[in-house]
């Protein structure tokens, strides 16, 4: 005979995860053991507050666009100020936490990695009137370069590259003054908001321009110069990894390209390594680049075939 059961009564059940708290424990310390040793541990940098700081700064970079609705000319500074107190104390910690991750190998106590974050947010918060003017030599170069543009206002409401270049000079500027941890945290934030994958190591001049951006990477040792163009799609990698005698990747050597002014790189292109693509080039579509080339050179796809059989390669 069925047992009857009533209504809701399968809903009392509950998983016994005892067992699995035990076992997630028992990993979490080996995990923290091999990386700190036995000691206390470290506080590490919080992603959702590296989130607030940056959605804070864009709003203080661009505040009738980020900022509150009701800002008026009366009271836009009174905002700025108050975001930048609140994200710049903020970052402060966020950076006391990185450095603290790393002193028991460097050496530094708790009042000098606290003393030094104070130092990196004060730095920061004085090169943002740079940023500010960097960018937006980027947003004029975004208006003028895509006929589709009805306005500024419209690109850096709407744009990712924009929104991801924004985020680029922020991460930046951290990766220079020495909270590398944070400057990825706020990169990788960017990359799942845009689509667009910027290191932020890479060094990037003024009046940079991705159009469209969906699947745009560069990587950490590049160099971009001046008024240069990427479309969607368009990688700067590295060609091959350096390794050491126990084979054990080989870190910070340059192995991404040098962009030069002035150059457009189309959609689906792929330029890889230590190479230089020269100033005025045009970079076509689909082409896949691994050797430089000089100034106001024209690669396309045809023309890389033709040197591949003038030099027996085939295809």
């Amino acid at each position: 005979m069925t047992k009857h059961v009533e209504p809701g009564a399968l809903h009392e059940e509950r998983i016994d995860v005892g067992q699995i708290v035990d076992s997630l424990r028992a990993l979490r310390k080996a995990s923290q053991q091999s990386r700190y040793g036995k000691g206390a541990l470290p506080q590490l940098p919080s992603r959702s507050a590296i989130a607030e700081i940056v959605e804070d700064l864009v709003a203080t970079l661009y505040p009738r666009h980020f900022g509150p609705p009701d800002l008026t000319i009366d009271t836009v500074d009174g905002f700025i100020s108050a975001a930048l107190e609140r994200s710049l104390e903020s970052l402060r910690e966020q950076v006391r936490r990185e450095l603290a991750l790393f002193a028991t190998s460097n050496g530094a106590t708790a009042s000098e990695c606290a003393r030094r974050a104070f130092e990196i947010a004060k730095s920061f918060a004085q090169a943002l009137p740079r940023v500010r003017a960097l960018l937006d030599t980027d947003i004029r170069a975004a208006y003028a370069g895509d006929p589709a543009a009805r306005s500024v206002d419209e690109v850096v409401f709407c744009y990712p590259g924009v929104a991801a270049v924004i985020r680029h000079r922020l991460a930046h500027r951290l990766h220079l003054l020495g909270a590398p941890m944070l400057a990825r945290i706020v990169a990788e934030l960017s990359h799942a908001q845009t689509g667009i994958d910027i290191h932020p190591g890479a060094e990037i001049g003024e009046s940079f321009f991705i159009d469209h951006g969906t699947g745009v990477v560069i990587g950490e040792t590049t160099r971009i110069g001046k008024r240069v163009r990427l479309y969607q799609a368009v990688t700067l990698g590295a060609k091959r990894f350096e390794t050491d005698a126990n084979g054990g990747l080989v870190k910070g050597k340059p192995r991404h390209p040098i962009i030069e002014d002035d150059v457009a790189i189309y959609a689906g292109a792929t330029v890889l390594g230590r190479i230089t693509i020269g100033r005025g080039s045009s970079i076509g579509g689909n082409v896949w680049l691994t050797h430089s080339v000089p100034p106001d050179s024209n690669i396309t796809q045809a023309k890389l075939c033709v040197e591949s059989f003038d030099h027996g390669g085939g295809i």
